[in-house]
């Protein structure tokens, strides 16, 4: 039985196509800078918001029609929202999806039954993996949702609550690894504080630190060798997260010797919440070697929260594959689609429609990407602007020929700086205008 039978298998038709159920960008067997466009984007489709979102909000009740679902936990239910997720992904062409533990299985009284409820849906989990060919991406536990984190999860002040979040990582590993994912996700939503006159700061961030190690150790245990992420954001549900942004992450990951084990997960709405755009946090990342993968979507700048809508900006998705192609590209991780539709899209085509129309935002944004550094006209630009540091004084500084005093003399002798480049940012605005 199909729960979407009119729908085929999404074609690619070409930038005239004027079929909303095709794309005209995304050209998975079309070679870019030496790989396909299905090796660079590696598009995943999430379990959360795809298949269990409701179309509720704070105000509101769910309005979604998902004729497959019966709106129970049964293990029948999960089952069966399996089949239908795989049919979907199948049919809109992505290789790969990602889930919660939660996503996928029932809660149960104990962890005992949460657990075998666990792998009684992946086993039809891997029966479709199997069938279809589609991979995970990567796994996670969902340590946000349940009462007992109402204090957080591995920064609980209830040491019963952390060991119950090992517990529950420990077997969202298994599971992962079970899967054949690519790699596992961290994501703190309740790792941080309210208040700060309640809170140990120190002790809290000691206790997560100590969380990710064992994790470490246990994937080492069980011979699971993908990456680890961690997913910054700033705030929501807490008032402040300790992943807040990348570079807190990676200053966090530092001080406590885990980033050898770790990249960064990065979400544009999450950049957005933090102040910064997602071009930054993919630079911030990418400088430091620790670009491990994406959630594509976007935030509305006039509401001041996470909407996790589908990224259709082409400005947004050029910036993002020009620096992940920058940084080498996507290997481990993905375009991994963390979006919903909108609450008054209701139909189940809307899901179609959205994933269809933002893997051709992100194709189009690689091609125009890739169109840009064989040209080399920004690179040029960038170059000019510190060419002081090409040779002479400049080459010899970054080589460590130089201290404070030798610089000091430099200077004397030689008096005012040399003139500054121009920034000549309203000719590189220009020049992306010009490559869009």
């Amino acid at each position: 039985m199909t729960a979407f039978p009119e729908i085929s298998r999404i074609p690619f038709e070409g930038p005239q196509s004027r079929n909303p159920l095709a794309f005209r960008y995304y050209d998975e067997n079309a070679m870019v800078e030496g790989k396909t466009m299905k090796d660079h984007l590696r598009f995943s489709v999430v379990y959360w918001h795809t298949f269990r979102g409701q179309g509720s909000d704070p105000f509101g009740a769910p309005t979604a029609v998902r004729p497959w679902d019966d709106g129970t936990d049964s293990l029948e239910n999960a089952r069966n929202r399996v089949r239908v997720a795989f049919e979907f992904i199948e049919k809109l062409g992505a290789p790969f999806y990602a889930f919660h533990d939660r996503d996928v299985a029932p809660e149960g009284q104990t962890l005992g039954e949460s657990n075998a409820n666990l792998d009684a849906v992946v086993e039809v989990l891997k029966e479709e993996q199997q069938r279809t060919g589609i991979r995970l991406l990567w796994g996670t536990a969902n340590l946000f949702s349940h009462p007992r984190y109402m204090h957080g999860a591995a920064t609980s002040c209830n040491a019963d609550v952390f060991a119950y979040a090992c517990a529950q990582t420990k077997k969202a590993l298994e599971v992962t690894h079970e899967l054949g994912g690519e790699g596992y996700v961290f994501w703190g939503g309740r790792e941080g504080y309210q208040c700060l006159w309640n809170t140990d700061m120190r002790r809290e961030q000691e206790h997560l630190a100590r969380f990710l190690h064992m994790a470490v150790s246990h994937a080492k245990a069980i011979g699971f060798s993908k990456p680890f992420y961690i997913e910054p954001k700033p705030k929501e549900p807490t008032k402040h997260q300790y992943d807040s942004d990348a570079a807190a992450c990676l200053n966090f990951l530092r001080q406590y010797d885990l980033l050898p084990y770790f990249k960064l997960n990065l979400e544009t709405n999450h950049a957005t919440l933090a102040g910064h755009t997602m071009q930054h946090e993919l630079e911030v990342a990418g400088a430091a070697g620790a670009l491990g993968s994406i959630d594509a979507n976007t935030g509305d700048c006039l509401l001041g929260w996470d909407t996790d809508q589908f990224a259709t900006d082409i400005y947004l998705t050029t910036a993002c594959m020009h620096s992940i192609l920058k940084y080498g590209g996507l290997t481990t991780g993905g375009v991994n689609f963390d979006a919903k539709v909108r609450r008054e899209s209701f139909d189940p085509i809307d899901l179609f429609y959205a994933h269809v129309g933002s893997m051709d935002a992100f194709a189009r944004g690689l091609l125009i990407a890739a169109a840009m550094r064989a040209d080399g006209r920004l690179e040029s630009l960038v170059s000019d602007r510190y060419a002081s540091w090409n040779s002479g004084l400049g080459a010899e500084i970054e080589n460590g020929q130089h201290s404070f005093d030798s610089l000091s003399s430099a200077m004397l002798a030689k008096g005012n700086p040399a003139p500054n480049a121009s920034g000549r940012q309203e000719r590189i605005e220009n020049l992306i205008n010009e490559y869009l």
